[in-house]
C-alpha cells in the first residue's frame, strides 16, 4: 500500500475544496492510501477574524516529521504575489532536518493552487518546485491526458503545472467543473505514478 498525504493551508477555504477533490482522484487508485492534513496556522486568530478567514478546520495538522511516512506528498497553497502563503513557507522552512539526512529523495512532490485573478497561478507553483527539487523529490504535475486541462470554454485555474482554482477578486466565484476535473485527474495521476514508483523499488529490493 503506497501512502499519499495532501498537505495544504487555506484561508477562505478554496485550497481546502481542491484539496478534497485531488483526495478524491487519488483514492480512486487501487493500493492507495490518502491522508489529508493542513498546516499549522501562524497568524492571530484575532487577524483571521479581521480579514473574515475561515476559521476551525477540522482537518488535522501535519507535523514535519511525519513526512518520511509518505511516498508522495500533494501540497495546496493559496497564492501571495506569486509565492506560496507564509504559513506553508513557515512549515517548509521547518524541513532542514529531513534535507540534512535525505528524508524526502526519491518521493514524490506536486502542488496545487489558488488565485483569485489568475496571475501567479503558475509562478506560485514552479517557485514552490524549487523547494522539492532541493529535497530530492520526483516533481509530478498534470498531463494532458486530463481532458479538462484542453478545455478554454471559459476563464478557469489550472495548468499542466498543478490544479487551481480561480476564486476571484472578491473570492466569491465558485469552482467549476473543469477546475474539479483537473484536481481529480491531479490526485490520480500523482498517486498512479506513487504506485508504479512504489512497485519498481519494492521489486528491486525483492531482486537484491
Amino acid at each position: 500500500m503506497s501512502k499519499v498525504l495532501i498537505l495544504y493551508y487555506s484561508m477562505y477555504g478554496h485550497v481546502s475544496t481542491l484539496a478534497r477533490e485531488l483526495e478524491r482522484g487519488a483514492s480512486s487508485v487501487d493500493g492507495i492510501d490518502v491522508t489529508i492534513k493542513r498546516v499549522p496556522e501562524i497568524m492571530e486568530r484575532s487577524a483571521l477574524e479581521k480579514i473574515q478567514a475561515v476559521l476551525d478546520d477540522e482537518v488535522p495538522v501535519a507535523t514535519v516529521e511525519e513526512l518520511p511516512q509518505y511516498d508522495a506528498i500533494i501540497f495546496g497553497t493559496p497564492t501571495r504575489f506569486g509565492n506560496m502563503a507564509s504559513q506553508m513557507r513557515s512549515f517548509l522552512d521547518q524541513t532542514g532536518g529531513l534535507w540534512y539526512t535525505n528524508a524526502l529523495v526519491g518521493k514524490v512532490g506536486s502542488v496545487f493552487v489558488s488565485t483569485s485573478t489568475g496571475a501567479g497561478n503558475e509562478t506560485t507553483i514552479t517557485s514552490f518546485h524549487t523547494t522539492l527539487l532541493h529535497h530530492g523529490m520526483v516533481v509530478v504535475g498534470v498531463p494532458y491526458t486530463v481532458a479538462a486541462l484542453s478545455d478554454v470554454s471559459e476563464a478557469r485555474g489550472g495548468s499542466v503545472l498543478g490544479a487551481g482554482y480561480l476564486s476571484g477578486p472578491d473570492g466569491r466565484r465558485e469552482i467549476s467543473e473543469c477546475e474539479l476535473a483537473i484536481a481529480f485527474g491531479q490526485g490520480r495521476h500523482v498517486a498512479e505514478i506513487t504506485r508504479r514508483l512504489s512497485a519498481g523499488l519494492k521489486a528491486e529490493v525483492k531482486h537484491e
